[in-house]
This record gives structure tokens, C-alpha cells and sequence, in this order.
């Protein structure tokens, strides 16, 4: 893990009920760290689709749901909304 250029993510960010908490989450995460790759809209988004698809059928229909609408607010929270 000291050498991973993952994200250093808040304690239960996946766990949040709302979407718009999980997004800021993922957005302050990203503009903090210094051992990202990528840009940090690329990099909270990664981990997001990456927590996503590790789930993959296991993950409830509803906490699916909210997952993808906090993609949704991700993308608004870094002005790339369609």
C-alpha cells in the first residue's frame, strides 16, 4: 500500500446513505492526494466504479442505485455534467 498510487479514501465513504455525501467524499479525497495518477475527477471516479464493480451481483439493487446517482453528482461536483 505505501507504494500504490490509490487514493487515500475517508473511513466508510462507501457506507454514506446519500449520494451527494459519497460524491464530495470521493472529491475531497482526490484533490488531497499527491500519489494519484490521473486527474482527480479520473481518480474519484475509479474508485467509485471500482468499488462498483468488485461488488458486482451482491450489491443491493437500491445501494446500486444510489452508487449511480453519486456518479452523477461527481460529475457535477467537478463541472463535467453533461
Amino acid at each position: 500500500m505505501e507504494k500504490s498510487d490509490a487514493l487515500d479514501l475517508e473511513k466508510g465513504v462507501f457506507r454514506s446513505g446519500s449520494a451527494d455525501e459519497i460524491a464530495e467524499s470521493l472529491k475531497r479525497s482526490s484533490l488531497a492526494s499527491k500519489r494519484r495518477k490521473g486527474t482527480p475527477f479520473q481518480s474519484a471516479m475509479s474508485m467509485l466504479n471500482f468499488y462498483i464493480n468488485r461488488a458486482g451481483r451482491h450489491l443491493p439493487k437500491t445501494r446500486r442505485t444510489t452508487l449511480e446517482r453519486a456518479k452523477k453528482k461527481l460529475r457535477e461536483a467537478f463541472g463535467r455534467a453533461p
